[in-house]
C-alpha cells in the first residue's frame, strides 16, 4: 500500500474527515479498500521473523491490525486530536479495554453515577471481581470527585454529557482531580461527539466512543475506539488488544470510514433539529421537564456553553403521567421509531426505566433522576416540520 504525504499542513475537520488516513493499493482505488483478510503472507522467513521483530513495518495477523482498521484509527485520531488510537467490536469494548488497560489489582477507580448500565456494570461488579476497587459519585459535585479519590486511584471514568439525563460534567476540573493524584481521566464523548466537544483539549487522559453511535450514523454496525497518547496505547492498550481480541472487523472499519465522510454535516443538522423539538417541548403543558444542553435553562448550561460547541442531537424530556403517559406518547408516534439505539439517521425515542437503565434498579434510578416518566430523544434527519408534527400529534394521546 502506499500512503499520502502525512508532512502536509493540517486542515480542518470536515477535509480530514474525508482523506485523513487513507492508503492505497497499487491499484489507485478512489474509495478505501477493504481488506477482509485474516492474515498476511511474507516473502521469505528472514522477512516474517523481522515483521514479527518490529524491524520491518507491515501486518501479521488481522487480531493485531489490520490496513482498513488502521485507515479508519488514522481518521479518528487526526480529528479527536490524539497521538494514537485502537479501534475495537463495539463501543462496549471500547469502555472495558480503556478500563482494564489503565488498573491492576489493588487499585481503584471512581466514576460518576450517570453512567449507560452496561458502563455502571463494569466499574461496579466486573472490576472488583478482580481486585479493583471502585467508588460512585455525583459527577456534577466537584466536592464528591475530590473526596473520593485515594493514593491508589488509578482512573477516574465519566460520560459529558451523561445518558439519559443529559447532565453536563466539568472535565477540565475533574481532570485536575485526577491529575493531582496521577491518575488517569478516561472520557466517554459518545452524546457530544467529536464535532461538539474535544475531552483532550480540555486534560482528558482517554477518550472512547461508540462508533455504532454518530460515527456509523446509520444503523449498519458496531465499532468503537480508545484515544490517547502513543505511549499508553503502545504500552498498555495494544498488548490487551493483541492476547484479549477486541478488535474491530475490517468490514466494520470500511462502513465506519463512510460514516466519517458525513459526520458534520449530519450532526449539524440533527442537532439544529434538536433544538427546535426542545423549544417546542418547552411549551408544553404534558412536559414536566425538559432536558437539552442547547438551552439557557439546562442545570449546567455555563460548563455546557464552555466546553461545548453544540447542544447536541439528543435531549430528554419527562412526561407528567409517568410511564403511562410515555407508553401512550411512544406508541403515537408514527415518524419517530422506538428503538434503544441512538445517534442514527432516523429519529429514536426509548424509555430509559425499561429498557437501557432497566437492570440499575428502581432505588439506582431515582438517585439519578431518571423516572419512570422519562423519554430520551435522538434526533434524525427527518424533516424537523415532520418530526414536530408527529410530536404534536402524539402529545394529544397523552392529553
Amino acid at each position: 500500500m502506499t500512503e499520502k504525504n502525512n508532512s502536509r499542513k493540517a486542515r480542518r475537520p470536515a477535509t480530514e474527515l474525508v482523506h485523513g488516513g487513507t492508503t492505497r493499493s497499487q491499484h489507485g482505488e478512489t474509495s478505501e479498500a477493504m481488506f477482509l483478510t485474516q492474515g498476511f503472507v511474507y516473502s521469505s522467513a528472514e522477512a516474517a521473523e523481522a515483521r514479527f521483530n518490529g524491524e520491518e513495518p507491515g501486518f501479521v495477523y488481522s487480531r493485531y491490525a489490520n490496513p482498513t482498521v488502521a485507515m479508519f484509527e488514522d481518521r479518528i485520531r487526526i480529528l479527536e486530536g490524539a497521538e494514537a488510537a485502537r479501534a475495537t467490536a463495539s463501543g462496549m469494548a471500547a469502555v472495558n479495554l480503556a478500563l482494564m488497560a489503565s488498573v491492576k489489582a489493588g487499585d481503584h477507580v471512581v466514576a460518576a453515577k450517570a453512567l449507560f448500565g452496561s458502563c455502571r456494570y463494569i466499574v461496579e461488579t466486573l472490576l472488583p471481581r478482580f481486585g479493583v476497587e471502585s467508588t460512585l459519585v455525583d459527577g456534577t459535585d466537584l466536592d464528591q470527585w475530590k473526596a473520593a479519590v485515594k493514593p491508589n486511584t488509578a482512573a477516574l471514568f465519566l460520560e459529558s454529557p451523561t445518558n439519559p439525563t443529559l447532565e453536563i460534567i466539568d472535565i477540565a476540573a475533574v481532570a485536575d482531580i485526577a491529575h493531582s493524584v496521577g491518575a488517569r481521566l478516561i472520557v466517554d464523548n459518545v452524546f457530544a461527539t467529536p464535532m461538539f466537544q474535544s475531552p483532550l483539549s480540555l486534560g482528558a487522559d482517554v477518550v472512547i466512543y461508540s462508533a455504532t453511535k454518530h460515527i456509523d450514523g446509520q444503523g449498519r454496525c458496531l465499532g468503537g475506539v480508545v484515544l490517547s497518547d502513543e505511549a499508553w496505547i503502545v504500552d498498555e492498550v495494544m498488548p490487551f488488544v493483541k492476547h484479549t481480541g477486541p478488535h474491530m472487523s475490517p468490514f466494520s472499519a470500511w462502513v465506519l470510514l463512510k460514516g466519517l465522510e458525513t459526520l458534520p454535516l449530519r450532526v449539524e443538522r440533527q442537532t439544529s433539529s434538536a433544538g427546535k423539538i426542545a423549544d417546542f417541548l418547552a411549551g408544553q403543558s404534558a412536559v414536566s421537564r425538559l432536558i437539552y444542553p442547547g438551552r439557557d435553562d439546562h442545570p449546567q448550561a455555563e460548563i455546557a456553553k464552555r466546553q461545548m460547541t453544540g447542544g447536541s442531537t439528543m435531549l430528554a424530556f419527562e412526561l407528567a403521567g409517568g410511564k403511562e403517559a410515555a407508553f401512550r406518547f411512544a406508541n403515537a408516534l408514527e415518524i419517530i421509531q422506538l428503538s434503544n439505539n441512538l445517534g442514527d439517521a432516523k429519529s429514536l425515542i426509548t424509555h430509559p426505566a425499561t429498557t437501557t437503565h432497566q437492570s440499575l434498579g428502581e432505588e439506582a434510578r431515582a438517585e439519578l433522576d431518571i423516572s419512570d416518566g422519562l423519554l430520551r430523544f435522538s434526533v434524525g434527519l427527518e424533516d424537523p416540520l415532520d418530526l414536530l408534527e408527529d410530536i404534536e400529534q402524539a402529545m394529544q394521546a397523552v392529553s
